[in-house]
């Protein structure tokens, strides 16, 4: 099989679902060639700019939408593993921040939904974010084979958490994706070295792209999204503005890795990998 490649697209959402998939398209057509090719955009990549009671607003039914039918179109026509950040889908009064796998053919492949909520107080000009107001937490593990690699799903704040990664590596995962929209503030001091330390304990490729620059809710968003590999090596990083960035899965460096420092084997202590629903 040729190389795969992975690819992680950084951008700064508009207010809109049809301003921000105008985007997309526009940035898949910056891919490399190469294929079989996986690609990730950030986090809330939809509607992050119009905040978190807009994407109450503008979630869409599990299977069916506009956002969901796109992100099906562009995966066929590029011909690519694309997962589309998150999505805000219908769950109750309340909607679950799904990350969607969609396969080359355009089917639906996985579905992950963000577990761990960005409750949180930040030194910035948003100051304080409750995500748990309106978004329901996920509460299951997912992985999903794709020939090429086993790849586990995790989500922005999830990175702070790294029982749900030892959890994914215990489910085969090879490479391990973080949409992200992480603040500038919280992602100057934090983003580098926890995207680079769960890549070095789990012995995994991170595929983590973020959203950028100020969103027209006035978020500030940190950048530099990022791959690493699994020794901790940053291989590809753009910094600010938009773009992509790409880096090849290597699997036999992956196994070299892992044989040279056998971790998942040599573990003393088991962490529960189940979740706690009551969130």
């Amino acid at each position: 099989m040729t190389q795969p490649l992975l690819s992680a697209i950084q951008l700064s959402s508009f207010k809109t679902p049809t301003e921000n998939l105008a985007l997309l398209e526009r940035l898949l057509t910056q891919l490399p060639e190469q294929r079989p090719q996986l690609v990730v955009v950030p986090e809330a990549f939809s509607c992050f700019g119009a905040g978190d009671r807009a994407q109450l607003e503008m979630a869409e039914p599990v299977g069916d939408g506009p956002v969901q039918q796109r992100l099906s179109e562009l995966a066929k026509q590029h011909e690519i593993y694309l997962v589309g950040g998150t999505i805000p889908l219908q769950a109750g009064d309340r909607f679950a921040a799904a990350s969607l796998c969609y396969g080359p053919n355009g089917e639906c492949l996985a579905r992950y939904d963000k577990i761990h909520l960005f409750d949180v107080d930040v030194a910035d000009n948003t100051r304080q974010y409750r995500e748990s107001r309106w978004t329901r937490a996920g509460s299951s593990i997912v992985t999903i084979d794709l020939g090429f690699a086993v790849v586990g799903m995790a989500v922005c704040y999830d990175l702070r958490f790294p029982e749900l990664f030892k959890a994914l590596r215990a489910k085969g995962a090879d490479i391990i994706l973080l949409p992200s929209a992480f603040t500038e503030v919280t992602g100057a001091a934090h983003w580098h070295s926890l995207v680079r330390a769960r890549a070095i304990e789990q012995q995994v490729y991170m595929l983590a792209p973020n959203q950028f620059g100020e969103a027209a809710n006035g978020r500030r968003t940190y950048g530099h999204s990022m791959i690493v590999d699994p020794w901790g090596e940053v291989m590809a990083e753009q910094a600010d503005g938009e773009g992509v960035v790409s880096a090849y899965f290597d699997r036999e460096k992956l196994e070299n890795i892992r044989a040279q420092m056998p971790v998942a084997e040599q573990t003393r202590l088991t962490v529960s990998a189940n979740v706690n629903e009551d969130v």
